[in-house]
């Protein structure tokens, strides 16, 4: 099957059963509502790069497993080469979208479960991997988005899976049969659910031997029976539902993420891949963690791109361009934001093959681009809004500037540099607020901060590959210390 155009993804998910929640209604339509709308956008913009001759090499590849040409999102890397052309796809969507797209978690999910499915295979005989591989066929032939879910409400955080007060605070196996498992339990803050036709789960969290139940990783279709979502709340979310597109920030393109629910979900054998193999978890942990902080060393940066961008226009119409100090605020912006992009570069370069043959960034330096993902975006959010001052959260509405008696005293009072009209100066101002403070800031901000795991996570990676032990062995050397 060829590779689905913009339109015939969007159709795919309208044939869907989704079950979607939000505002305490079902949501009946969920492709053409205003709230979840720009996000769908977000995601179609992955198929129109695909369909686009000028990125064909970069949001396309040829599949080792199919033979044919797939969208990158459902390709399994098998150089430094796709590493590195993957965080460059992921820069453009962000430059072409300022949000979240939402496809990254399951294109890091699919290349975590192949190295692992292999080396459990290897270690215990399982089938594993070949039901993976008839799985992965699957999703490519027919060009499908799979949502990565792996963030589970996990309760008592100072708790094990197994001691918790309530045992669906972790996905978990409540039930074995001859023809597959019944799984109980939820993922949270799953990106892009409703704009997903498959899921692939996984665990949250190393396991021991008591905490076995927990350690499923599967697949289900989305609209699985069993299976349904609440959307969750993003700032100024409902300026969606209002007339007109000003004072969204960013019309066209948005992000989502929702609690997935699984009420007694059964799960055919073919599409378990990990029941139990509690060694191997954490190796599926740390592998689809590092994959997944690469991928901000990419996305981010698009993102920042554009706000930059937004950042030196918001000047130019205020007429304070030529400000040294407004000129050495968007160096620095361009500064973090390269070196966020460098840290991308340098852990996809530096990345190895696998037993499985697939390959894996460097680690460490996954998680030091990712924790410098936690900080940057940050600055550059506040350097953007000192430029642009207090006028991008003070500005009137659109419906005000639209209006017969008072829109011409807004467009007076807010004029900037002569030429330029008040509508566009409002457009860039909202489009500020937006990254800063609405949902463009969920996605950006919160998500730089807690996506793929919080700082601390990263702290936590980074301390264990730091390898201090030959780092003092390099000083004793240097200084003639022999013991």
């Amino acid at each position: 099957m060829p590779l689905k155009t913009g339109e015939e993804y969007v159709e795919s998910i309208r044939s869907l059963n989704l079950k979607i929640y939000m505002f305490g209604e079902r949501i009946e339509n969920p492709v053409d509502h205003p709230i979840l709308r720009p996000s769908l956008n977000s995601l179609k913009a992955t198929y129109d790069l695909a369909q686009n001759p000028e990125y064909r090499d970069l949001a396309t590849t040829k599949s080792p497993f199919t033979g044919e040409r797939v969208n990158r999102f459902t390709h399994i890397h098998q150089s430094t080469e796709d590493l590195t052309n993957k965080i460059r796809m992921q820069r453009v969507l962000g430059q072409m979208t300022a949000s979240c797209f939402q496809r990254c978690v399951g294109m890091d999910a699919l290349n975590a479960v192949f190295s692992t499915t292999f080396d459990i295979d290897k270690a215990k005989g399982t089938p594993y991997h070949e039901r993976f591989l008839t799985y992965l066929r699957y999703l490519q032939e027919n060009d499908l988005v799979a949502d990565g879910a792996m963030t589970d409400p996990k309760g008592d955080r100072g708790l094990p899976p197994h001691k918790q007060a309530d045992p669906d605070m972790f996905v978990h196996v409540v039930e074995r049969r001859a023809d597959g498992i019944v799984v109980r339990g939820a993922k949270a803050h799953q990106t892009g659910a409703s704009n997903s036709h498959e899921m692939i789960v996984m665990p949250t969290q190393t396991m021991t031997e008591a905490d076995r139940d927990y350690a499923v990783a599967f697949a289900v279709p989305m609209d699985a029976e069993g299976v349904f979502m609440i959307v969750g709340r993003q700032s100024c979310d409902t300026r969606k539902l209002e007339d007109g597109t000003l004072d969204t920030g960013n019309p066209r393109f948005g992000g989502m993420e929702a609690l997935i629910v699984f009420d007694d979900v059964f799960v055919p054998n073919d599409r378990i891949f990990m029941d139990g193999e509690v060694e191997f978890s954490g190796d599926l942990v740390e592998r689809f963690a590092g994959y997944h902080r690469q991928s901000y060393g990419g996305c981010k940066t698009g993102v920042a791109d554009v706000l930059i961008g937004a950042a030196a226009l918001a000047a130019d119409y205020s007429g304070v361009a030529r400000a040294s100090h407004v000129k050495d605020k968007l160096i620095e912006m361009v500064h973090l934001n390269e070196t966020l992009w460098a840290c991308g570069l340098a852990c996809s370069f530096e990345g190895k093959a696998t037993a499985s043959g697939n390959y894996l960034v460097d680690l460490m330096l996954a998680n030091v681009c990712k924790q410098n993902v936690t900080r940057f975006p940050y600055e550059i959010v506040r350097l953007a809004s000192d430029i642009a001052g207090g006028l991008m959260v003070t500005a009137p509405s659109e419906t005000d500037l639209n209006h017969p008696e008072l829109g011409p005293i807004v467009k007076k009072y807010f004029q900037g540099v002569a030429g330029v009209p008040t509508e566009d100066r409002f457009k860039v101002l909202r489009f500020i607020e937006n990254m800063s403070l609405g949902t463009g800031g969920v996605a950006y901000l919160t998500e730089s901060l807690h996506g793929a795991g919080s700082p601390q996570a990263q702290r936590i990676m980074i301390g264990r590959q730091a390898d201090l032990g030959a780092k003092k062995n390099l000083a004793k050397s240097v200084v003639g210390i022999d013991y």
